[in-house]
């Protein structure tokens, strides 16, 4: 008899698991809930204003910055500041000033730092949300200073 059980739990537990993939709103081919190609033209007006993202291959919020553009994250105007080991940063990186991750800077030399809402990349660039998208408030998390 308990066995009967602990072998339906485990097929409940499975049908679920199988259930949740076939069922899931994650998009075709991006790995995100980013539809594919939804933010290609805001990540290459990001990069065409003159931005730069400062980052680290190690850092979750620059991971989960990049995830927010789902395929377009690969047009980020992105500049890798660790070294292969991850335990120093890169020369490029020490001469921006960069001391968080991730770190915008922008063509007029202000900086945020932190995860920031595409809302605010917008319109720190001047680019445009894709139709449908509502402007977010601005990130508390986030903090700015101008250069």
């Amino acid at each position: 008899m308990e066995q009967k059980i602990i072998i339906g739990v485990v097929a409940l537990l499975i049908v679920g698991a199988v259930g949740m993939f076939f069922i899931s709103p994650k998009a075709a081919t991006t790995g995100t809930d980013v539809p594919a190609g939804k933010y290609t033209e805001l990540a290459q007006c990001i990069k065409d204003s003159g931005a730069t993202f400062y980052g680290a291959f190690w850092c979750p919020h620059c991971a989960a910055e990049k995830k927010l553009f789902g395929d377009a994250a690969k047009l980020l105007p992105y500049v890798e500041c660790s070294t292969p080991d991850g335990n120093s940063q890169l020369p490029v990186c020490k001469l921006a000033g960069v001391s968080s991750y991730p770190t915008w800077v922008f063509k007029d030399e202000s900086r945020l730092s932190g995860e920031i809402p595409l809302a605010t990349l917008a319109q720190k660039t001047g680019c445009t949300l894709p139709e449908g998208d509502v402007p977010a408030a601005t990130d508390t998390d986030a903090s700015s200073a101008a250069n």
